[in-house]
């Protein structure tokens, strides 16, 4: 009987199990059904909203132009940008290309016209217009097809084509002529100071010094790390940074130049070492300052007209002031007074003015200071020229200084002034008839011609052989 109560107790158990058993899994299936169901719902509004995003993008790209106006505007911060106009309506599809530092870039306009192009730092860039890819019919006057562009002081540069029938109005000859005369003028008065002080340097010393550049650089970066880095008034930063110039020269004179000319250190030598000098600080102000270029304060102001067609900014006309009250200011200095004598003395013959009792130490020691103080403020004035300051930006005038030297007579400071009159005129007016890339070169091809025919120079003396 017990035996019995227990085989039932047991039967009941499993059939409650299997009960409850059966209504788990009826009730798990309903829960995985439930649960596909609410996936496939999911899934098809995910699909929906895919769908619907695909859509909207589609129409928008069909509706707008795919941003073909634009090239490098995300990628660096200074940018051109401009119109291309015909008759004051825009024209489309049009090739504009970007050169300049070794980069190169070219965009489309789009319906409108506009086109933007992003480069990668300040700069002298040559924009131009592909005439090709103009509509039949649209023409461009000759040499407005390019122009070369420069950013002021923003990150930003407007350059627009405005196109019409093939009729200008042009500005003659002469008025061109006059113009770039006096751009020339104020470059060669700006390149005389450099010139001057290291023709005095080579009078002295015999030494053709080509870290003079860099002596350039010194005087406009100590000039922007005033007036920029630290804020200063213009009119103090300049000054200072122009003192600095001149006892950075003392301090390598006596750290460097007098150590080595006391050890009977020949020319050549000495000449290497200056190489190896101009190395070496160059890369000592791109680590300050980096690779970029800087404005100093003042720069890419409004210019004013004159007369005629030349107009200076307000920076230029004082560049030119200061320039030639400076350069009347050596003069008299060579001439009227004891050091400047002994310093032509010593230019002339230094065994036979030592012999005359100059100390020529001192004197060359005097000379140093004066020329690298002139380089500064060559600099700082070469900065507002161009315009910007870079690390490497007296390297780019160095062989028009020693041209300027070489042409008015090596040694004179009178020839390098003259020489770098005539030089820098040269430069700016040439580019009437070569492109602006090659003006340096005319000048020294006008050197050559000069020498071949008075090997002197222009207010050199003729050296005696035998």
């Amino acid at each position: 009987m017990g035996d019995t109560n227990h085989q039932y107790r047991q039967c009941r158990r499993c059939a409650r199990t299997r009960e409850i058993a059966s209504l788990g899994w009826s009730r798990l299936g309903g829960s995985v059904e439930v649960a596909r169901r609410t996936h496939q719902r999911r899934s098809t509004l995910l699909v929906v909203i895919f769908a619907a995003l695909f859509g909207i993008f589609a129409l928008t790209s069909i509706g707008s132009p795919a941003h073909a106006d634009e090239v490098g505007t995300d990628e660096y911060d200074y940018i051109f940008a401009g119109n291309v106009k015909y008759d004051s309506e825009p024209v489309g599809d049009v090739l504009i290309k970007v050169s300049g530092g070794g980069y190169n870039a070219e965009v489309v306009t789009d319906e409108d016209g506009k086109w933007r192009i992003g480069v990668p730092e300040k700069g002298e860039y040559e924009i131009t217009l592909v005439e090709d890819s103009l509509p039949d019919g649209v023409v461009v006057v000759e040499g407005e097809a390019v122009v070369d562009a420069e950013f002021g002081l923003t990150k930003n540069k407007t350059v627009n084509f405005f196109l019409g029938e093939g009729v200008r109005v042009t500005v003659s000859f002469f008025d061109q002529f006059v113009d770039r005369a006096v751009n020339g003028l104020n470059f060669g008065l700006m390149l005389a100071l450099a010139a001057i002080g290291a023709s005095l340097v080579f009078g002295t010393t015999g030494l053709s010094n080509f870290a003079h550049a860099e002596l350039v650089t010194f005087g406009a970066v100590m000039a922007l790390l005033f007036s920029v880095f630290w804020s200063w008034p213009v009119f103090v930063a300049i000054p200072v940074a122009v003192v600095l110039s001149g006892l950075f020269g003392l301090v390598l004179d006596a750290g460097l130049w007098r150590p080595l000319r006391k050890k009977g250190v020949g020319i050549v030598q000495l000449m290497i070492v200056s190489i190896g000098l101009s190395l070496a600080l160059r890369y000592v102000f791109q680590y300050f300052i980096g690779g970029g270029t800087y404005q100093l304060p003042g720069a890419g102001a409004a210019e004013i007209t004159l007369f005629g067609s030349v107009a200076l900014t307000v920076t230029d006309m004082v560049s030119m002031v200061v320039s030639v009250v400076v350069l009347l200011g050596v003069a008299w200095w060579l001439v009227n007074t004891r050091i400047g004598k002994a310093t032509r003395a010593i230019s002339d013959n230094v065994s036979l003015a030592a012999a005359s009792g100059i100390d020529v130490d001192r004197v060359i020691r005097i000379v140093w200071v004066l020329a690298s103080a002139l380089a500064g403020l060559s600099g700082i004035l070469w900065a507002y020229f161009r315009p910007g300051i870079k690390w490497d930006m007296g390297a780019g005038i160095l062989l028009l200084i020693f041209a300027a030297i070489t042409l008015g007579g090596l040694g004179t400071a009178f020839g390098a002034l003259v020489g770098s009159l005539v030089v820098g005129m040269l430069v700016e007016i040439s580019t009437l008839w070569i492109p602006s890339d090659l003006k340096y070169v005319g000048a020294l091809v006008v050197l050559i011609l000069v020498l071949l025919v008075r090997p002197q120079g222009i207010l050199g003396r003729r050296e005696r052989i035998g």
